[in-house]
């Protein structure tokens, strides 16, 4: 018996220093040396400080700038609270977020009668995308157009130039990250590291 405690006790200590010290020091090294702007965050940087990261959506509030989706988190986009709201369809409470957003965004463009796209009204499953659909983008268009003074076809064309593909051609949506084409129209985008 005492052989087997023995023989078990090394078993622990061996495999808790390969799967717990060894294997995770290995891929902590080749994902910083292999994808080091992954593995830090894939955080955007300009004149050295962290201005966001391409992962995590970031509140706009300004009738300049394009909105993302809304936040199921207490303070919007808080990473330590992510989740989706988990109400369900019939749930009035997501009816009445949902009323809330469309009157929010009617208000900042009453000249619109296009309807909204969907995810302008509801969260992500994370509570934190930092994406929105092209549609959406174009939706919020004219919107900041009339505020910067731009031309629609010009920031359309913006629009175009930020929307990303499908992950290898084949999986999710064309997408629009919200935060680096904010940071375009602000002429700031080329300036940023990690893009």
């Amino acid at each position: 018996m005492l052989a087997t405690l023995r023989t078990s006790c090394m078993l622990i200590l061996a495999f808790t220093l390969l799967c717990g010290g060894a294997y995770p020091a290995l891929i902590t090294a080749i994902a910083q040396v292999a994808f080091s702007h992954q593995a830090n965050g894939s955080l955007l940087r300009q004149e050295g400080q962290v201005i966001g990261s391409r992962l995590i959506g970031q509140p706009f509030h300004s009738p300049g700038y394009f909105w993302g989706r809304p936040s199921a988190t207490g303070t919007p986009y808080d990473g330590a609270a992510s989740s989706g709201s988990n109400l369900g369809p019939t749930n009035p409470s997501l009816r009445v977020r949902i009323a809330a957003r469309v009157a929010e965004l009617r208000a900042s463009d009453p000249e619109s009668r296009e309807p909204i796209p969907v995810d302008l009204v509801t969260t992500s499953g994370s509570g934190l995308d930092p994406h929105i659909s092209p549609a959406a983008a174009r939706w919020q268009a004219p919107r900041v157009a009339r505020e910067r003074g731009l031309e629609l076809a010009a920031l359309n064309a913006l629009i175009a130039q930020h929307t990303e593909g499908r992950t290898f051609a084949l999986f999710g949506e064309e997408r629009v990250n919200v935060l680096t084409l904010n940071l375009a129209l602000d002429g700031k985008g080329d300036d940023c590291a990690g893009r």
